[in-house]
């Protein structure tokens, strides 16, 4: 299974507008993140986790292909903000979207075009399709087991596939999703900063939750400028945990 991360920033990005603090102002590409989204390949299936304002910006680069499931974590605008530049991939026929309940009510309010009975040109094509945290799904042959995350008080979802679980906005997890994070060989984890925040986790607490789910590895995301700068704290974290970056990609077993 192939990931590569197309954005690894908080609801900002970074640089955050009108900042000039020293990531901000960093010439590291590292310091330059884009909101949090992955592209996975997984055997002939083509999955993404979240569209991102950043959307068109993010898949430019990227072969124009079918995307055969997107997965939505939950309804804050930098994680479905790119949801109409889906209109270029009707192409390949409907884009299933693959969400919860909540959602699907917030995205059919936010796009009521989307969804009148006699559409016209010019609108994405998107197929919603339901889900919740109990059930595993499949995209084509591809099992993907929803994992319960807490945004604060928000519940939202992280996804499992194979041995490769991406959260996003993780404040705590809840007992039942942690047990399906056992034998991970890559966790994709947000650590906001290292200071405290109502509903996000810090470094530190990020770096505690995985070592008690004890991944092969683990890669942090969806981090803000005040984090520091990529070099620097790379250098403090423990073995085999990284910070992401745009454009990496990584091979998970």
């Amino acid at each position: 299974m192939k990931v590569q991360f197309l954005g690894t920033g908080t609801s900002t990005g970074v640089p955050q507008i009108g900042c000039q603090c020293e990531v901000c102002t960093s010439n590291d590409p590292r310091d330059k993140r884009l909101r949090s989204s992955v592209r996975i390949e997984a055997g002939d299936v083509l999955l993404m986790v979240d569209c991102t304002p950043d959307f068109r910006q993010q898949v430019m680069p990227l072969p124009f292909q079918k995307i055969d499931g997107y997965l939505f974590t939950h309804e804050h605008y930098d994680h479905v903000g790119g949801i109409d530049d889906l209109r270029p991939f009707s192409r390949f026929g409907p884009v299933d979207l693959y969400m919860e309940e909540r959602l699907e009510m917030a995205v059919r309010e936010r796009m009521p075009y989307c969804f009148t009975p006699h559409g016209y040109g010019g609108i994405p094509n998107i197929n919603i399709k339901r889900i919740n945290h109990e059930e595993p799904f499949h995209v084509g042959p591809v099992e993907v087991i929803p994992i319960r995350v807490m945004h604060h008080m928000l519940p939202i979802l992280g996804f499992r596939i194979g041995n490769f679980a991406y959260l996003t906005d993780v404040k705590t997890i809840p007992e039942e999703g942690v047990k399906k994070l056992h034998g991970l060989d890559t966790l994709v984890i947000s650590a906001l900063r290292k200071t405290e925040h109502i509903s996000h986790q810090t470094l530190g607490e990020a770096v505690a939750l995985t070592q008690a789910i004890n991944p092969g590895r683990a890669y942090f995301s969806h981090l803000s400028h005040e984090m520091g700068l990529h070099a620097e704290v790379e250098k403090e974290l423990p073995e085999n945990t990284f910070l992401a970056y745009d454009g990496l990609v990584i091979e998970s077993r």
